[in-house]
């Protein structure tokens, strides 16, 4: 089975190759496009696949050579060699048959909303914004506010930005869901641990090529911002509502200034949400073939324990815990994402056996 996937791989790269080669195929952009992508997507497959069938022949040729006396002892030495490299080689092209999640190297929407527990929730929802913010500084991505609403004690009800950079929904997909804190809050007389929870959805940011909404079924309401924003704040009608009315999703955005950059937000952010409507039925789909489920991406499934008497940080969905919170808080993320990484590859990988 795992040769005939290879040599598969093998037969489609050359076949792309030639395809890219002739004149009506040069002469039709979509079509260039299309197969030269997919000839990226499979090049590393195909060469490490040459790779390990020209370790197999050093193994075959190097095992020949082991019967004879004069040579069994260098031929042994050389074999486990190989046979390292072989056994390297196949864990390498396992992961590489794993089907790629097209939407990895998108851009991602993320919303972070204050659950149970009061203002102690919206405190924990601001500092998961701050760590994720903190995440996407030190993979020099960008960032871009879309919405909030702050409350007056630092925290935020809700939030909702964007993160800019290469491969960002592939780091951060499996952050949505339920996070939940246990501390003694500061407005706590007697020093009891409490439970509040903030939940997180991350989103696939889609241009409007992925998703096709006409504007008859779109409703643009605009209205006078309220909170903090300087003097714009109801003098203009700036803040900017839009509906999609066959689904009902909703969507606001006031933090802007100028109506349109409000306008050109809401409707970045009601794309996603939309996208995310149409992918929910294929997600629980995927998530039911797989034989370990490192998460669905509904934000009612608790995911992560932050509890900060024991400095702990569990995530329930893998059993995963580590001694660090401190340091996850300030976006030193990449230790519980790795491990997700990880659980999520070795559920897919049993499913192509």
């Amino acid at each position: 089975m795992f040769l005939k996937k290879l040599k598969n791989v093998e037969k489609r790269y050359l076949e792309l190759e030639k395809l890219l080669s002739t004149p009506e195929i040069i002469s039709d952009r979509e079509k260039f496009s299309t197969y030269s992508k997919e000839l990226g997507d499979i090049k590393d497959l195909y060469e490490k696949t040459k790779e390990y069938k020209d370790t197999l022949k050093e193994i075959s040729d190097t095992k020949s050579l082991s019967s004879e006396a004069d040579m069994k002892e260098l031929a042994e030495a050389e074999l486990d060699k190989l046979e390292k490299r072989r056994q390297e080689l196949e864990k390498a092209i396992e992961i590489l048959l794993i089907p790629k999640d097209p939407l990895d190297e998108k851009n991602i929407i993320m919303e972070i909303r204050a659950g149970t527990g009061g203002d102690e929730a919206a405190l924990f929802a601001g500092e998961l914004f701050r760590m994720y913010l903190r995440y996407a500084e030190r993979n020099n991505w960008k960032t871009e506010l879309i919405s909030s609403n702050p409350t007056g004690l630092g925290g935020y009800k809700e939030v909702v930005f964007n993160i800019i950079g290469k491969g960002a929904y592939s780091r951060l997909k499996y952050e949505s869901g339920t996070h939940r804190v246990q501390r003694v809050p500061k407005t706590e007389s007697g020093g009891r641990i409490h439970t509040s929870a903030a939940t997180v959805a991350v989103l696939p940011e889609v241009e409007e090529v992925d998703i096709q909404m006409e504007a008859k079924d779109l409703r643009i309401d605009t209205y006078r911002a309220s909170g903090a924003g300087g003097q714009h704040v109801n003098k203009t009608d700036s803040a900017v509502r839009i509906t999609h009315i066959p689904t009902g999703t909703a969507v606001a955005c006031q933090d802007e200034r100028s109506q349109y950059q409000n306008r050109f937000k809401a409707m970045k952010l009601l794309r996603a949400k939309i996208f995310e409507v149409a992918e929910e039925t294929e997600r629980k789909k995927r998530a039911q073939n797989r034989k370990i489920m490192v998460g669905t991406g509904d934000r009612s499934e608790k995911i992560r324990t932050y509890n900060f008497p024991q400095s702990r940080i569990t995530d329930h969905r893998i059993g995963f815990t580590i001694h660090r919170l401190e340091q996850v808080l300030d976006g030193e993320l990449n230790e519980t994402i790795d491990a997700l990484i990880t659980a999520d590859r070795v559920a897919k990988l049993s499913n192509l056996k």
